[in-house]
């Protein structure tokens, strides 16, 4: 008798992945009070309640990949050396005439860019446009933007946090909320210390 081989509704489950670096607990706190900020005049937004975070890497498969994944991100945190990160000021991304997105500007972007270069090269797909940022209010209207960014137009935010680790998260494709899967933390011989610009792209 033929044995029928069949996937549980476990492995087929879709969910979508995301690679972060947490900047800390100082900037992940004030970062959440310019999101208050920001609810105060819109209400509740995309992304009020998104913890800080810089994504490295997204993308949305089943779950019988995951140990596959985890295991190539090991991999990566295994040779990978920690890096502080510099943050600068506001600005936005345009979407089109209707959207904006109000973030934080990473003011040496050369380290992050390379681990999420050496994310893409493990799945041999091809580098992007990438740019490092900590997002406050994700894909607002044109008019939502306009009655809050002037709060934070030429403003300087100058912090800085040693990345010692990445973490995997994970929802439902179907929607919720992420989790944690796991920590990844770096392994590598720890870089020489040097100022901004020894880091700057």
């Amino acid at each position: 008798m033929q044995r029928e081989t069949l996937l549980t509704e476990q492995e087929t489950a879709l969910y979508d992945y995301l690679v972060v670096i947490n900047p800390g607990a100082q900037i992940a706190g004030e970062v959440r009070k310019f999101k208050e900020q920001i609810a105060e005049t819109l209400g509740i937004f995309t992304s009020r309640y998104s913890k800080a975070h810089i994504s490295l890497f997204r993308s949305v498969f089943p779950e019988k990949f995951q140990d596959d994944f985890i295991y190539l991100l090991e991999e990566i945190a295994a040779r990978q050396s920690g890096f502080t990160v510099y943050t600068a000021k506001f600005d936005h991304f345009d979407h089109g005439a209707v959207k904006r997105t109000i973030y934080l500007n990473i003011a040496n972007p050369r380290p992050v860019a390379e681990l999420h270069k050496k994310i893409l090269e493990v799945f041999d797909l091809k580098l992007n446009s990438f740019k490092p940022h900590i997002t406050l209010a994700r894909a607002i209207s044109t008019d939502e933007f306009e009655k809050v960014y002037p709060q934070f137009d030429n403003q300087l935010f100058v912090r800085s946090f040693d990345c010692r680790s990445f973490s995997l998260l994970r929802k439902p494709a179907a929607g919720g909320a992420y989790e944690v899967v796991r920590e990844f933390r770096f392994r590598g011989e720890d870089a020489a210390d040097g100022t901004l610009f020894n880091f700057a792209a």
